[in-house]
């Protein structure tokens, strides 16, 4: 098989892989499960990655990488507004509940899970990293506000991204959404007088 075969493979596990976690969560998505999700058998599943540990991990990674290049190029709080975007209309056109769910259950299993935690850990920073250097590259150009430690504005969006989370895994609208991004990200620009 060609390289090409192989990443379009591994792709086309991923994708499935996302739409079962975020319908099943981590449990229940059972080998059975992925192999309808994806369309493909176990053993072509687990010839790319070694177990649905490995899986989820990749999977979560994919999701954190996607969302660093929309952070570089956009900011978090574009991040933000693709979790609450109607499916099909966010920049990388893949439905936000898919990547929402990936999310909740990376949230949930930090919690419960100190294996996956430590394993998490070294994959994690990636985020936080492309937040500070964007916001430091929006800072050298004199669109943030210069009276608040780029660390603390980094926080301060971390912080508002989970809040979002917790609010879309409780179920509550995301109509109203918007306006309060808008309010974040006024947040963290710098104001020049009139």
């Amino acid at each position: 098989m060609s390289q090409d075969h192989l990443d379009a493979r591994r792709r086309q596990i991923l994708d499935g892989a996302r739409s079962c976690f975020a319908r099943f969560g981590y449990e229940g998505a059972t080998v059975r499960r992925l192999e309808e999700a994806t369309g493909l058998s176990r053993g072509a599943i687990f010839h790319h990655f070694r177990d649905k540990e490995s899986l989820f991990l990749a999977l979560a990674e994919d999701d954190v990488l996607r969302m660093t290049d929309v952070v570089a190029e956009q900011g978090l709080v574009q991040v933000m507004r693709e979790l609450i975007a109607p499916p099909g209309s966010t920049a990388a056109g893949e439905r936000p509940a898919d990547w929402l769910g990936t999310r909740l259950e990376v949230s949930r299993r930090l919690r419960t899970d100190p294996e996956f935690r430590a394993r998490w850990a070294e994959r994690s920073s990636q985020l936080t990293v492309a937040t500070r250097e964007r916001l430091l590259r929006q800072r050298e150009a004199g669109n943030l506000r210069d009276d608040v430690d780029v660390s603390v504005l980094t926080s301060f969006l971390e912080l508002v991204l989970e809040g979002l989370v917790s609010h879309l895994a409780m179920g509550l609208p995301a109509d109203d959404m918007d306006p309060v991004l808008d309010v974040v990200e006024e947040t963290v620009r710098r104001h020049r007088g009139l």
